[in-house]
């Protein structure tokens, strides 16, 4: 864009230059050929009021817009006297087809480039000793060529024009349509950690609460235990909403690693639901960079929230492997097993497989699931290792 403006800009000044060298060049060849007597006086004093106006009105350009016309017809007035007085002036109507194409309307352009034109071949006419076709036709041909060059540059000019606005709107719609999508991400984070964080520790308070109520009157110590527990469970969810709230990771993370993480909620979730979820690491432990750490406990915590509401099992197993280039999380049940094919088309216990599946594509990781009615569920979960590092090393 810079470059078509640039030079756009660069044809105007050697139009305007090319208007003063043909200005100077006819005045010489007059002065040469009649000497400073004669009709010369009024030729230099109407070359000067030429040469004057028309460098006034090139450096106002910008300033004086409404009076462009009435400068332009200055110009010309002045530029018909010089040509009757003295025909070799003629061809300083090149640069002046330019500037007609620059600052009049379309028809008035026509009209005033086919007045230039006449007026151009009429004072070869005058000069020439016979008549010779190119008298007529060289003055036409190169008018020709000035306008349809000038009006080009113009269409040029708009399309251009067009082009910068349609890109500027796409810009705006661009930034819209990031915003939006930025929203939507958000809120599928959030929708992410209430359905696997907050859910979870939601179903086991709940659990909790309902097994002391049951206990109430005839073991009160038990009961208490119940209480006290879902009042510690209720702690760690208001830390859960605080730090997910704040793009944060999970704050059962900062005093302790994945691995004792996993096996603390194995135990909180078996002493809520009252079924047994053992817990068991595969392979050597090496630190996992926090955003591995954050999604697999999130996908664990969903997946064992599914475990308590709908499979009805007896026994859960969660198992967490180290292997040299990704880490797998398998979570097993004993439980009534489902279909995943229809459960995803149903929208019922699908949503929370889908969670897990966004989960993964952040982490460039990867699921299988296998479960029929009756059989129990398997889930299982490959993250890649952003580093394998020495155990104390922070990756």
């Amino acid at each position: 864009m810079k470059a078509h403006f640039g030079a756009a800009t660069r044809l105007n000044a050697a139009m305007h230059a090319g208007f003063f060298l043909l200005l100077a060049a006819s005045v010489a060849r007059f002065v040469a050929a009649h000497g400073l007597s004669g009709a010369t006086p009024l030729i230099l004093a109407l070359t000067g009021a030429l040469a004057l106006v028309y460098a006034a009105g090139v450096l106002s350009w910008a300033v004086l817009e409404r009076w462009r016309p009435v400068w332009l017809a200055t110009v010309i007035a002045i530029w018909l006297a010089l040509v009757v007085v003295a025909p070799s002036f003629a061809w300083c109507a090149v640069p002046l087809f330019f500037v007609c194409l620059q600052v009049l309307r379309p028809r008035i352009v026509v009209v005033v480039v086919v007045l230039l034109t006449v007026a151009t071949i009429l004072a070869q006419l005058r000069i020439a000793t016979e008549f010779d076709p190119s008298i007529v036709l060289a003055p036409i041909a190169v008018a020709l060529m000035a306008t349809m060059t000038f009006l080009q540059l113009h269409r040029d000019r708009f399309r251009l024009g067009e082009a910068v606005k349609q890109l500027l709107g796409a810009r705006v719609d661009l930034a819209q349509s990031q915003r939006l999508a930025g929203m939507m991400h958000e809120r599928e984070r959030l929708a992410r950690e209430i359905h696997d964080a907050l859910a979870q520790s939601l179903s086991s308070m709940r659990m909790l609460l309902q097994a002391a109520q049951r206990s109430w009157d005839t073991d009160p110590e038990l009961a208490k235990g119940y209480v006290s527990r879902a009042v510690d469970a209720a702690g760690d969810t208001l830390d859960e909403a605080r730090r997910f709230v704040k793009g944060l990771g999970s704050p059962r993370l900062d005093a302790t690693d994945l691995g004792e993480t996993l096996k603390d909620l194995a135990e909180q979730i078996g002493f809520a639901a009252m079924h047994a979820v053992r817990f068991e690491i595969s392979g050597d432990p090496y630190p996992l960079a926090p955003q591995v750490e954050a999604g697999l406990l999130r996908i664990a915590q969903g997946a064992l929230a599914n475990v308590t509401e709908h499979a009805g099992a007896r026994e859960a197993a969660v198992t967490l492997t180290y292997l040299a280039d990704k880490v797998v999380l398998d979570i097993r049940d004993d439980g009534v097993g489902f279909d995943p094919a229809a459960a995803r088309a149903s929208g019922d216990r699908g949503n929370g497989l889908r969670m897990i599946s966004e989960r993964l594509a952040e982490l460039g990781g990867e699921m299988v699931i296998e479960s029929e009615p009756g059989e129990g569920t398997a889930l299982a979960v490959a993250v890649p290792t952003v580093s394998a590092m020495p155990a104390g090393e922070v990756p």
